[in-house]
């Protein structure tokens, strides 16, 4: 049976998702300085300003990294058992508080498993989609780590954040179009457990970013379709991201606002990475109806 469960904004009912964060590598699309952006007190969400709010997923509107989180390590750490032997690779298992943050959070499935196993030293092959959980190939471990996730979604449900919830609500109502944007294949099915479907005027995912042959995070691909889809100019949106690899996709993109959603103590590392700032709950982002 599916459950959605409402989060309060400052949550810590999985505390394991500040591990995640923590040493997160910077992976930019390019090497140039950020640019200089007007001062955070000077910016408000409002109608004169902004045409579109840009929600990611996973920890801006529902928290199920910790469940990703277990799907990855699992497959990972069968995969490696089964490698015995193998010159200048790596078999340590799949590590939650180094390994998720680096090579896998925010990514399309297939980018997390060739980042992951490149770091190991690890070559495979790389399949085809179609390949099931039972192939040694890229697209078979993803289609592994799929077949897990949604198996312990079924167990534990959808959390949702209530303040995310709240406010796009609000922000809908003031006249502003709104767009989910996932590199996750499951975004429409988790939105549909969690019953948010309706919140959402655009929804560029993982079957998206395959169909049209975007590029993932943190190429701003995505968010530029959705703000296309959506027919407004990126800078005319706000991109609200949890994952170092959205704020810098939002931040290429060049879109009017960048705002890192930080649930887990990782301000600093969004500020680093190009947020325009931070906050903890979305009812904190200055809002003129």
């Amino acid at each position: 049976m599916h459950n959605c469960v409402i989060l309060p904004p400052n949550s810590t009912v999985m505390p394991e998702r500040l591990r995640f964060h923590r040493g997160a590598l910077a992976t930019g699309c390019s090497s140039a300085p950020l640019e200089r952006r007007p001062p955070v007190e000077s910016r408000i969400v409002s109608r004169a300003d902004f045409d579109a709010v840009i929600f990611d997923l996973d920890g801006v509107v529902t928290r199920t990294a910790s469940v990703h989180a277990r799907a990855w390590k699992q497959t990972f750490d069968e995969f490696l058992a089964r490698r015995a032997t193998g010159d200048g690779e790596s078999h340590r298992p799949f590590d939650l508080e180094t390994d998720y943050a680096a090579h896998v959070d925010g990514k399309p499935r297939y980018d997390g498993v060739r980042d992951f196993l490149a770091a190991r030293g690890i070559e495979l092959p790389e399949g085809d989609p179609s390949d099931g959980p039972e192939m040694e190939t890229v697209c078979g471990l993803g289609s592994r780590k799929n077949e897990l996730y949604n198996e312990l979604l079924e167990d534990v449900g959808v959390e949702v954040f209530e303040d995310t919830v709240s406010q796009i609500r609000a922000w809908r109502g003031m006249g502003l179009k709104t767009a989910i944007v996932s590199s996750s294949k499951n975004c429409a099915a988790v939105l549909q457990i969690a019953g948010l479907t309706d919140l959402f005027d655009v929804r560029v995912d993982g079957v998206e970013l395959a169909r049209l042959g975007l590029k993932g995070k943190p190429a701003p691909d995505m968010f530029l379709k959705a703000a296309e889809l959506l027919g407004v100019e990126p800078g005319r949106a706000v991109v609200f991201e949890d994952a170092v690899s959205g704020i810098q996709a939002g931040r290429a993109g060049r879109f009017g606002w960048v705002i890192g959603v930080d649930r887990v103590g990782a301000r600093e590392t969004l500020l680093e990475n190009g947020a325009d700032n931070v906050v903890s709950d979305l009812r904190e982002v200055p809002t003129r109806s």
